[in-house]
This record gives C-alpha cells, structure tokens and sequence, in this order.
C-alpha cells in the first residue's frame, strides 16, 4: 500500500509521522474487510440436525441440481393491511384486485435488489435458468461444487429415517456474501418428496355408491354436477381451473374416465423444471383432478394442468407452480391435492399473498390417508394447513339415483372434515370416498 503525501504538505515529526500511517493503514484494511456472511435457516432438518439421520456419503461434486432463491417481500405491513381492506364487504377496497404488475411494483423486491442476487448467482457460476416477472425468485442450476461454495455448505448423503431411500442434505444451515435479504434457497435437500392424497382402498374397503350413472354404480363427474348445481346456468362460463400436478398423465384416461360422455373443455399442460406431460405409469390423482373439474364446470375456458417432475425436490417443484400460476394469473381457481413435508411452513406464503391480492383461491385437499388407516402423518399435512389456503375435506355423498339430485351427504371423520368455503363463496368438492376404477 503506497500513502500519497502532497508536495506542500507539512512535514510531520518522526513520531507523529508513525502515528498517521498506521492510522490510515487501520482505515485501509477496515475498508478491504468483507461484509459478514448472511446466514439463513430452515434449511437443515431435524433428523439431519439432530444425528437421526445417518451420514453415507456425499453428492458428486459434478452433479447438478436446480434451485431457487426466494426473495421476501417488500412492505409486509402495507400487503397485510391491503388483504384486509380487499376482503372486506364494507370496504372501497373490496374485490379491487391487482394485476401481477401492481402487485410487483408494489409489494415485490425493488429491481436493484433482484438484479443483485441475479448478479451474485452468476458471479458464483450458477446458471439463471428462470427471472420470473414478480421477482419473488430466482431459479437456478449449478454443480454441487458450484452450490457448495456458493452458499458454504457441504452437500451430504443421509439415511431417510423412515423412509427405504436416502436423501441429499446440506450439512449446515446455507450463508452468502450478500446484502440484498434472502428469504428462502429451495431444493437444497430432497428428505420429502410430493405424494397424491388420494388413496386406493382395498376390495373390502371400497364403497360403492350403487346410485351413480358408471360401472357398478360409481359416481362420475356428471354425478357429482347433477347432486350440487342440478339443472343451473353455473357451468364456469370464462373461467379456467389450475391444478396442481407432480408426474404427467394420459389424456386417454381422461377420455375413458367420462365413460362415453362428451366434454369440450381443453386441457392445456404447463410443464415446469423440465416435466414431461406424460404419465410414469400411475395417473389417478391428476386425472381425477382433471375429470373433476371439467364435470362440475362443463362450461369453462380451459383446466391449464401444471406438472413438475415427481422426483422433484420440493421447495423447487412445487413454488415454481404456484409462481407460474400467479405470474400467469389465468385461472382464478387452483387446486392442489398433492402434500410434502416442507423446509419451511412459511416458504411460499408470498406466493400464496399474491394470489390473495390476485382474487386467485387455491384449494387444497386435507388429505385422505387416515380414511382406511385411522391415522393421518401430521408431517404431511402441507400446503393444506397454510393459513393462506382454503382446506377442503372429503364426504360421503348419496343421491338420488343415477344423474339424481343431491340426497344427503357427511364428512369423513377420518379425512380432515367436509366441504369448504372460499372467499368468494363457492362451493368446491374434493371427492375421495369414489372406488377408483
């Protein structure tokens, strides 16, 4: 380091002299030292925590994996108060819901502070692989090596504690050489993966409505309009359904599943992280979804299906369908009968305000595992106990014969309860008490 001294300057005694370079030194390295690492959390879980988990090794260091860094947003006090006055009846604010670009201009990261984190992913190797338009994330691909240094980890193979599989883990909670706030680092582990809540019930479990129009009596989706809207002009006329969607399906299951009924609704499939539309062998849960839909809103636009890879790791997967949906801001009325166990209950909760602040409602299935077990996995139980989500529960429905109206119907003691009630008011029925076929 080299001090300038100005030729007129007045020379200082030896001493004094001393005393100013070392000063100035101090100032130098103080400037020069680095700001301290942010350190984020939620990312580590307990049973890798707490040593339940069994170290077996580690991810190769070429492996690639895809993530996404999640920002929070920007006046938190100002969308909860906003969300208030919207949804209240007796308010100016009443039903006057925002557009994507209101909403990030007003409640999303400022562009320099996206551009930052963009600039630091790239800076760290990590390949921009998304920018969506609400600047709430930022999607990323790098190499094990790459996301290691980046966020100061050591990516690290554990035994499932519960599980026949292992799973990918960072060995400490991530930090980053950033100013710039970062809420969340999705799909740095995948110690949970995304399952269907429906579930097959054994030959002496199944119930058998013997009162619906397909094989055996089983309901179809022309039931289950017939018993809730009857002969009504409420078709869905405009509107489009999102569903939430792990795995592709095949469209001729959807065929076959009306049973010879004609339907001309379009299906129309968003793929995310590089999701195939085709099925792996097993489509149930997304062409009941589809089927469901379609039947109890005949006349709607489309049922856009957003499907991300099953081997997805969540927290990558699953936001980066929701943040499609709420970029898009086509379909108004979403649907999700899929759980996982997730970093952090609160990680998408932006997302799920956005949506509020959209007049978008996402339904989601309280699940029916307990309906033939007795017993629900509580660590399971999410996106449905979001407190941003509408959680519908499973009935058992009987009507008046085939196509008849509606007879009487009861929750599922075992399911999480009976129907729900959005917002706006309307009635969604998430069935899951039919036989599958």
């Amino acid at each position: 380091m080299k001090i300038l001294m100005s030729k007129n300057a007045t020379h200082l005694p030896g001493p004094a002299a001393l005393v100013c370079a070392a000063v100035v030194l101090l100032f130098a390295i103080a400037g020069q030292a680095q700001q301290p690492l942010q350190v984020l959390h939620n990312h580590v879980r307990p049973a890798v925590a707490s040593g339940q988990a069994v170290r077996v090794g580690l991810l190769p260091p070429t492996q690639r994996l895809n993530l996404a860094i999640m920002l929070p947003l920007r006046s938190q006090t100002e969308l909860t108060s906003f969300l208030d006055r919207l949804y209240d009846p007796s308010g100016p604010d009443y039903r006057q819901f925002l557009t994507v670009a209101q909403f990030t201009e007003r409640f999303s990261p400022a562009e320099q502070d996206y551009q930052a984190v963009v600039n630091f992913a790239e800076a760290n190797g990590l390949t921009v692989t998304d920018t969506p338009a609400n600047r709430l994330l930022v999607d990323v691909n790098g190499s094990v090596a790459q996301i290691e240094k980046a966020f100061h980890v050591v990516m690290t193979v554990y035994q499932h504690p519960t599980e026949k599989r292992t799973f990918y883990s960072p060995d400490r909670e991530p930090s980053l050489d950033l100013i710039v706030p970062v809420a969340h680092i999705a799909g740095l582990n995948n110690f949970s993966i995304p399952r269907p809540n429906v579930k097959r019930a054994s030959v002496e479990q199944e119930i058998h409505s013997n009162a619906g129009s397909g094989p055996g009596g089983a309901y179809l989706a022309s039931d289950m309009r017939a018993a809730y809207y009857g002969g009504t002009a409420l078709t869905g006329s405009g509107q489009a359904v999102g569903l939430v969607e792990f795995d592709g399906y095949n469209l001729s299951d959807v065929t076959s599943t009306f049973d010879g009924q004609q339907y001309n609704v379009a299906i129309n499939n968003v793929l995310v992280d590089g999701a195939s539309g085709g099925s792996d062998g097993d489509d149930t849960e997304q062409v009941l979804d589809i089927v469901q839909a379609i039947g109890m809103a005949p006349g709607m636009t489309q049922v856009r299906v957003y499907i991300a890879p099953i081997n997805t790791t969540i927290g990558v997967g699953d936001v980066d369908i929701f943040n499609k949906m709420a970029t898009e801001n086509i379909a108004k009325q979403l649907s999700c009968s899929w759980d996982w166990y997730p970093d952090d209950t609160s990680s998408n909760d932006p997302i799920f305000q956005e949506f509020a602040a959209q007049g978008q409602n996402l339904f989601v299935a309280s699940g029916d595992r307990g309906a033939y077990t007795g017993y629900n996995n509580i660590d399971y139980s999410y996106p449905a106990e979001d407190v941003y989500v509408v959680a519908v529960g499973a009935t058992d429905l009987t009507t008046n014969g085939a196509g008849g109206p509606w007879e009487s119907e009861t929750a599922w003691a075992q399911s999480g309860g009976g129907p729900s009630r959005s917002s706006s008011g309307h009635r969604w029925f998430r069935l899951f008490s039919l036989p599958e076929r």
